[in-house]
């Protein structure tokens, strides 16, 4: 398909394995058994049991009414923060955990930004008596100490990133510095759509449960399962691909990814990758990427600690080359008047992340009668600290 990744592990001109030598058995363990284990019966009847009875799926669409009002449109909330840990993040790491028992691993590394990746796998470590070690940058610890908490009470040791701006690229650095260490009985959770193949397909296909649910879900409410236009955030852009996976071949679906536009896309304190980036290598594929002349990475920023990453996943950079998604970006004031206008309006606190996605809504047309589904990607208790603190600039 149009949109797939190849047999060489890319998406068009991205993707691609681009990893230590001592990684590599690592990696092309995966990728030669990633498809056989998915596609078993036996692993898809433990991975949709747990996702039903653990996680709590399918998640609701819920159709907000005053919202919709407000916006002059039919807009539907994908509402992943009801997931078990509170973000959709559970998703591909129930799927991960028991595909590293699948292949004998029982050790499990992960990192995190805003913590809920953290969360999700700690939790799913939990479940399954697996040791777990989660790296998160320094800054990240102290702006979501919440979850930071929540990993310890779960059992997991976490390591702080302590080079770079101390945040989610650094904890991957880290945790794959951790991996070449312990190649052998280790299994790295790579928490969105991105690393080397085969990790942004694989994520991929766990995450497009969520678009999975929203065609059987609008086929139920509205008598067809397409929406005129499906919204989500992208960091990395594991949220984004699973709510975009079912309806990438389907061209009159709209996809509307929108970035961390952070302070301003000219301010230098932004993640906006796609306005800001070009092609390069990171942390194992080749994707759009924040850097310099001469290929430095430059250091991203937003409000939000899971969308402060300096490229997008490969499947995504394809996707804006391609033109298939319309990519957007929101400023950090922009994103919390609308978590601020959602929570207010439908009594739902959105992750600031899920918020940038909800910050689109007033800057695009929709027709009365099209149907809208915004990905609500994680629910925003990890984030009360820094609503609390916001002041809008007119009041300051």
């Amino acid at each position: 398909m149009k949109f797939s990744v190849d047999n060489r592990g890319y998406y068009g001109d991205f993707g691609g394995a681009y990893v230590p030598e001592m990684l590599h058995p690592n990696v092309e363990e995966l990728r030669t058994r990633y498809l056989e284990i998915l596609n078993d019966e036996g692993f898809r009847e433990e991975f949709y049991g747990l996702l039903h009875d653990y996680v709590g799926r399918p998640t609701p669409l819920f159709f907000a009414s005053r919202l919709s009002d407000h916006y002059k449109t039919r807009i539907y909330l994908k509402r992943e923060d009801l997931c078990h840990t509170g973000a959709h993040k559970i998703n591909n790491t129930i799927g991960q955990i028991l595909l590293a028992r699948r292949l004998g691993k029982m050790k499990i590394i992960a990192e995190t930004g805003a913590g809920q990746h953290g969360v999700a796998t700690a939790t799913v470590c939990a479940l399954m008596g697996m040791e777990c070690t989660v790296y998160m940058g320094q800054l990240d610890m102290e702006r979501q100490r919440p979850n930071v908490e929540r990993m310890r009470i779960l059992g997991a040791t976490v390591v702080p990133a302590l080079s770079g701006n101390m945040t989610l690229k650094d904890a991957t650095n880290e945790a794959l510095r951790h991996w070449i260490n312990r190649p052998t009985d280790t299994h790295y959770i790579i928490g969105s759509v991105v690393g080397p193949h085969p990790y942004p397909d694989m994520v991929a296909r766990f995450q497009s449960v969520i678009s999975e649910e929203i065609q059987k879900q609008l086929m139920q409410k509205e008598g067809n399962p397409y929406p005129d236009t499906v919204i989500a955030c992208v960091g990395g852009g594991s949220n984004a691909a699973g709510a975009f996976y079912h309806f990438l071949e389907d061209e009159h679906v709209q996809l509307i990814g929108v970035e961390a536009a952070g302070k301003g896309v000219d301010s230098g304190h932004s993640a906006a990758t796609t306005v800001l980036g070009k092609p390069g290598v990171i942390h194992g594929s080749k994707t759009l990427l924040m850097q310099t002349a001469d290929g430095q990475v430059v250091e991203p920023y937003s409000i939000s600690a899971g969308l402060d990453y300096p490229g997008i996943g490969p499947l995504h950079a394809h996707l804006f080359q391609t033109g298939r998604v319309s990519f957007q970006h929101a400023t950090d004031d922009e994103a919390m008047e609308a978590g601020l206008e959602l929570s207010r309006m439908e009594g739902i606190i959105p992750a600031i992340e899920s918020a940038h996605a909800l910050a689109t809504l007033k800057k695009n047309q929709f027709d009365p009668d099209d149907v809208v589904v915004v990905s609500l990607s994680g629910r925003g208790d990890k984030d009360l600290e820094t609503y609390i603190g916001w002041k809008p600039k007119n009041d300051e």
